[in-house]
């Protein structure tokens, strides 16, 4: 990646809008934690708009996406879409006060299930297993997907473990996995009115 880039965060409660631009990419993304699920995504690359708005849908978090390649590698532009992506999310969730802090889901897409885990505590960590067979999923290498997924699970600082248990159908494994981080993300990420503070024995998350 290019070290030239511009990054800075312009934050307004749990909203959060971000660019990241370098040599090989512009990214604009903007997103509302509290939102409904509405989406916009214009990547140049409809499988992975698709997977965008399955996750704002499914999350409800509102998502304004929108990327550029200055290079026409798609690779640069699906890795620095994700990065950014996570990022704005993370910043978004600001210092995490009076949230559930886990979440999980099941989620069956036809002959596929995939699972999901995550904890919001601001400790990185993430194990993926999407267990894909094909070389390439509705023209994107199968390399270029796993590994926008593993830079969105790296750049959220939290503990999310995804796994696809089987299926048959490469795009159904995806999007079951999208899918189930997306409704482990709302849980986790949603306001606890019982809790005060941060949910932590510690006092800080």
């Amino acid at each position: 990646m290019s070290s030239n880039s511009s990054e800075g965060p312009e934050y307004r409660g749990r909203f959060m809008k971000k660019e990241r631009n370098t040599q090989e990419t512009n990214i604009k993304v903007e997103v509302d934690i509290d939102g409904k699920g509405s989406v916009f995504c214009k990547t140049g690359y409809p499988f992975i708009d698709h997977l965008v708005s399955t996750f704002g849908k499914h999350s409800m978090i509102n998502i304004s996406v929108e990327a550029k390649s200055n290079d026409s590698i798609s690779h640069h532009l699906i890795e620095d879409l994700a990065i950014t992506l996570s990022q704005t999310l993370n910043n978004a969730l600001s210092d995490r006060q009076r949230i559930r802090r886990f979440g999980y889901a099941i989620v069956p897409m036809d002959e596929s299930l995939a699972v999901s885990s995550i904890d919001l505590a601001k400790r990185q960590f993430f194990k993926l297993s999407l267990n894909l067979d094909t070389k390439q999923i509705e023209g994107i290498p199968r390399e270029d997907l796993v590994h926008f997924m593993g830079s969105l699970l790296q750049n959220l600082n939290a503990c999310t473990h995804i796994c696809v248990q089987y299926g048959e159908n490469d795009h159904h494994k995806i999007e079951a996995a999208m899918k189930a981080l997306a409704i482990a993300l709302r849980m986790a990420a949603s306001i606890d009115d019982k809790q005060t503070g941060v949910p932590s024995t510690k006092g800080v998350i």
